[in-house]
């Protein structure tokens, strides 16, 4: 059955109180560290199965940041606490569409984290042309259905899963600034983290370590 929600804004817009960073290659170990730290039940819902550590490895190994995006949130540490992938895949593109999946550590729900990635991803997908948001969801998964009802999505349910689908409007110079905005606010709140880690880390005569390839037990 399909279900249709109340429309929303056509126009989704990433609000800047939250630092959003678009990331690349140089970032997999902290994807790979958060990714690693979700527990097993959350693996499964963000993946839809039960993934393994080297199936996660092997998932983070394979993203393509020349056509695929990466939006990350960092707390003070400089670690990864929520990120969201905007694919690209050549089987969705060809049709206009990108497929959206989001993750958030534990510690750090309750914030409104997945809904500011969605936004936040889905204000490129339309500066990039994409003409459809894609979610392909467990049933079970009722924040990621939340985010994407929440968001006007359309949604279809079929036993143990769920698609939603996310009509987007054209981009415009709103889209553009919004974006321009959200990467520089999303660029310098790194650098001062950075900053300020490389300074606590020389004053307690430590080395800095930015990243982490495991997860803390």
């Amino acid at each position: 059955p399909a279900e249709n929600p109340r429309p929303a804004d056509p126009t989704p817009r990433a609000p800047a109180l939250v630092p959003i960073r678009e990331v690349g290659a140089r970032h997999r170990p902290q994807i790979l560290w958060h990714l690693l730290a979700l527990d097993a039940r959350d693996r499964y819902l963000r993946f839809g199965y039960a993934a393994g550590d080297e199936q996660v490895r092997r998932y983070v190994e394979g993203l393509d940041f020349e056509r695929d995006q990466v939006f990350a949130i960092f707390n003070r540490k400089l670690e990864l606490i929520a990120m969201a992938h905007l694919a690209h895949p050549d089987f969705m593109a060809e049709t206009g569409h990108a497929e959206f999946g989001v993750s958030v550590a534990a510690h750090a729900r309750g914030r409104g984290y997945g809904s500011l990635l969605f936004a936040r991803a889905a204000t490129s997908a339309i500066n990039r042309g994409v003409d459809t948001l894609y979610i392909q969801a467990l049933t079970e998964n009722g924040a990621m259905l939340h985010i994407a009802r929440k968001a006007g999505a359309e949604i279809e349910h079929a036993g143990s899963e769920s698609e939603a689908r996310l009509r987007l409007p054209e981009s415009t110079f709103r889209t553009r600034l919004d974006q321009l905005l959200a990467d520089q606010v999303g660029q310098m709140d790194y650098w001062f983290k950075h900053e300020a880690s490389t300074l606590r880390e020389m004053l307690n005569g430590t080395s800095p370590a930015p990243t982490r390839s495991r997860p803390r037990h």
